[in-house]
């Protein structure tokens, strides 16, 4: 029972870890313009992975995507590639660990199966997490490091050079969702060792006897000791062969019977 709970449960966590990789992925807030020194602006500016956005004091907002893939910083575009790469695997793990559940029949599947499954799934929530937290970690590094260049270009007079940004929503939602992704995989791993069926192994003892001819049976035969003298025929009346006793011991003809 344990085991099926903390499969469920692995899959749940991993479903929304995959959802909020999603969620986090096509969102615009991966940066937001800093209003620290200038709280009152007409223009607030935020960017995601996809486009960047204006929004006016009015409410209006405008969004224009970016129509160039090689303009971009390398980096920003490793962010991309880590995020789909991360939803990929998400999608395939849900997808194995759907008919992996145990709770879930198809056809003759055997536990070994599902707990195969299992692993392969809580693999891939693992990677996809790590993909994740990863992601987001390498464009919040970009923009510290731009948020403190601007900063000191600031200090120096260059106030309009350029704008600073700073964290946006989109980075908390995508460490959280690669947090439970991780976890999920992690426990859709714990959840494999116990769908794994105990198999029992029992050696074979063979014991072999000292004497020779000597033969071990079962079942309604008798055993023989091997140890017989052969019944030999021969021409004349004293060496007939001599008949069994009812209790299985041999008799032989006695001295009278040659005479």
């Amino acid at each position: 029972m344990s085991t099926t709970i903390c499969q469920v449960m692995g899959f749940i966590v991993s479903s929304l870890g995959v959802a909020g990789c999603i969620v986090s992925t096509a969102m615009d807030m991966w940066s937001t313009q800093d209003l620290y020194d200038n709280p009152v602006t007409a223009v607030f500016q935020y960017q995601g992975l996809w486009r960047s956005c204006v929004r006016q004091s009015s409410g209006f907002t405008e969004c224009r995507p970016y129509f160039t893939i090689l303009g971009l910083p390398a980096m920003f575009q490793a962010v991309r590639a880590l995020m789909i790469v991360g939803i990929v695997l998400g999608i395939l793990g849900l997808l194995v660990c759907i008919f992996a559940l145990k709770c879930i029949r198809i056809g003759n599947m055997e536990d070994s199966a599902k707990a195969n499954m299992t692993l392969t799934s809580g693999i891939m929530f693992i990677i996809a997490g790590l993909c994740a937290i990863t992601g987001v970690s390498v464009f919040a590094n970009m923009l510290v490091t731009n948020f403190w260049m601007s900063t000191a270009n600031m200090y120096q007079g260059l106030q309009n050079v350029q704008n600073r940004y700073t964290f946006g929503s989109a980075l908390f939602v995508g460490w959280v969702a690669g947090g439970l992704a991780l976890v999920g995989g992690i426990m859709m791993c714990l959840a494999c060792r116990g769908l794994i069926p105990e198999e029992s192994h029992y050696k074979a003892v063979s014991y072999n006897a000292s004497g020779r001819n000597i033969s071990y049976r079962t079942g309604p035969y008798k055993v023989g000791s091997g140890y017989e003298p052969e019944t030999k025929t021969r021409k004349g009346a004293g060496y007939e062969e001599a008949a069994r006793s009812e209790d299985g011991r041999r008799s032989y003809p006695s001295k009278h019977d040659y005479v």
